[in-house]
């Protein structure tokens, strides 16, 4: 009996060894199979946090990233509620021959030396919020959401409100990005409550662009213009009416909603392994953890209804992580890093603005990484 005891202890111990090297060689192997070129943000070049996260490609190689709201100087600095920051900047990354990732940040500078916003706002009393963006021949083109204080205070602690789009042209992106020239172009005005922004697909002649409709079930609607058009997009723009032919302008009570329930920001990108369109994105939920994975064969849908792909740890009650002020949002897609599996990023934010000068582990993308096999099973479920 006891060597019986002893063997089969053994053996358990055996079986122990062969799971513990059987879930480390499955890691492992995840992780290579993972392969590409991954980002990483870090604190330098005076950058201290951004939000939003968008990366555009470009023909060299290189990616430009998008941010919201940006923290700057030496350390996170907060005055009452009020964090020192310039309203957008940008990034520029390349990936090295043994796929490291690396990152500078531009935050644009005045002639007296002051930063200010790479994208400065048109309107007195507004600012951007840059988000989307893609390529047209040499230039960079990038969707600006208006942003003003509103008229009437929230309740929710969300003080902005939106007021039109514009689009921006970048050009000269061969020197340095300080001395990159940009360009605005008027795109949808204040009022519409439709701003083609929140995420940007050149496909054939056109280039489509997605808007959260600010009313009912907030849904998104897509709009389109013809690249040949782009100095002229308030002219040049068109939208999918709910008859399912193209029309001039934006008439979003009219227009066709793709999607039921849209996001402000997000992203929609081709993945040709899948023959598949993708979309990521946050859910609209505020207090959700769910960053969700829609499906469809067209760019302009049907959609799936969405499938959760990753639950956020921030914002889970049982997480080390968790702290009720703190939200999550900004999910998107960056496929030009890895074509195994899908890059996402999300930002997550603190009630609690003085906070941010505590937690440096809020305010900066977060990366996460989800195998395309797991995309292909919340596919097959979305289809059933």
């Amino acid at each position: 009996m006891a060597y019986s005891f002893r063997k089969n202890g053994f053996i358990q111990r055996f079986r122990l060894i062969l799971l513990f090297v059987f879930c480390f060689a499955s890691l492992f192997a995840q992780a290579e199979a993972s392969g590409g070129c991954k980002p990483k943000f870090s604190y330098k070049d005076g950058w201290w946090g951004g939000d939003a996260a968008y990366s555009i490609p470009l023909r060299d190689g290189r990616s430009v990233w998008i941010f919201g709201d940006t923290l700057y100087g030496d350390k996170r600095v907060v005055e009452g509620n009020e964090p020192r920051m310039v309203r957008n900047s940008i990034g520029i990354s390349r990936c090295s021959a043994n796929k490291e990732f690396d990152v500078q940040y531009v935050i644009r500078h005045g002639q007296d030396g002051s930063p200010q916003d790479f994208f400065k706002a048109q309107t007195k009393g507004t600012w951007y919020w840059a988000l989307d963006g893609f390529t047209n021949g040499k230039d960079l083109w990038i969707t600006l959401l208006c942003i003003r204080n509103p008229r009437v205070k929230r309740p929710d602690g969300f003080d902005f409100e939106t007021c039109g789009a514009d689009l921006a042209r970048v050009s000269d992106l061969d020197a340095d990005p300080q001395n990159w020239k940009v360009s605005y172009f008027p795109l949808v005005p204040d009022g519409v409550a439709a701003y083609p922004s929140a995420t940007t697909v050149v496909e054939g002649d056109y280039v489509y662009l997605f808007a959260l409709y600010e009313k009912g079930t907030r849904p998104m609607v897509v709009t389109r213009i013809p690249l040949a058009g782009l100095v002229t997009p308030a002219a040049s723009l068109q939208y999918l009416a709910k008859d399912a032919s193209w029309k001039s302008g934006l008439r979003p009570e009219d227009a066709m909603e793709v999607m039921p329930h849209g996001a402000t920001e997000m992203t929609i990108r081709y993945h040709a392994s899948l023959k598949q369109w993708l979309a990521v994105m946050k859910s609209p939920d505020v207090s959700s953890d769910a960053i969700l994975l829609r499906t469809a064969d067209h760019l302009t849908g049907p959609w799936s209804s969405g499938e959760v792909i990753y639950r956020i740890p921030e914002m889970q009650k049982n997480s080390p992580e968790y702290d009720k002020n703190v939200f999550c949002y900004a999910g998107k897609e960056h496929p030009e890093f890895d074509s195994s599996g899908l890059v996402i990023t999300y930002v997550c934010n603190t009630m609690k603005v003085p906070d941010l000068v505590r937690n440096l582990k809020i305010y900066i993308p977060k990366i996460v990484w989800v195998p395309l096999a797991d995309v292909a099973r919340s596919e097959g479920a979305s289809s059933k």
